[in-house]
């Protein structure tokens, strides 16, 4: 499994779309949180990376998609998907090979806002909230694993990765915000909204981003990304 992580890594990073992702990544977070009127740390007098924690998941739902919509789209455009699926290699394998190294991706372009934290650090002499960071990453941490298992899913339906892309980041979308908006309608405001909410992502990502790890919220990633990665080795099965 290793070597086929290796070789998913590296051909990602072989052209420009791999660097350009991350540095769009970046450059869009960077600016949002240091330079941006209303959202910058300056302006608002206190240094948090609330703001940074608030805003990453929407930059994800664009880079992880970008990161995993060639999955499996290129390899049945190229006809190479024949070539593994005669290989001595488990459709199992595969699939969590393509996953994991969709993830290290994500989590290279993470450990690189690590810099925000100490520049933070410095700014406010060392008084951040140490715990609430952790928690905050750890959750998108989560977010990330979960998107990418739904990227290498959607990627596993065609050959068009463009269309994977669109079609990632919609249901990446529609997991993390949609049950949260619609908890917040006043028809479901007497209780239902409540176990709405739970559905999506967005609401066990916040409770996380405030430093506590509660094993509810771990199970919920763990089963939401289980499943996207079961439908996904029946989906390759299929074919």
């Amino acid at each position: 499994m290793f070597t086929l992580i290796k070789k998913e890594v590296r051909q990602y990073f072989s052209g420009l779309l791999g660097y350009i992702t991350i540095g769009i990544f970046l450059l869009a977070s960077s600016v949002y949180l240091f330079f941006l009127p209303g959202s910058n740390i300056l302006d608002a007098g206190y240094a948090s990376m609330d703001p940074f924690f608030e805003f990453a998941p929407y930059l994800m739902l664009f880079l992880i998609p970008a990161i995993t919509m060639k999955s499996f789209s290129d390899e049945f455009r190229n006809g190479t998907f024949e070539i593994l699926s005669v290989v001595p290699i488990k459709k199992q394998t595969m699939v969590i090979a393509k996953f994991l190294s969709a993830f290290f991706v994500a989590l290279i372009a993470l450990l690189f806002t690590l810099v925000y934290v100490f520049s933070i650090s410095i700014l406010s002499t060392g008084n951040i909230d140490g715990g609430g960071i952790a928690g905050s990453y750890i959750g998108l941490l989560m977010l990330c694993a979960v998107f990418a298992a739904i990227g290498v899913f959607t990627s596993s339906f065609q050959s068009n990765a463009v269309i994977s892309f669109l079609l990632s980041a919609l249901i990446c979308y529609v997991v993390y915000a949609f049950f949260s908006s619609l908890a917040r309608l006043d028809l479901f405001q007497s209780g239902a909204g409540y176990y709405i909410s739970l559905i999506g992502i967005q609401n066990h990502y916040e409770n996380m981003s405030k430093g506590f790890i509660d094993s509810r919220d771990l199970i919920y990633f763990i089963s939401l990304i289980s499943l996207f990665l079961f439908l996904t080795i029946e989906r390759i099965k299929s074919r």
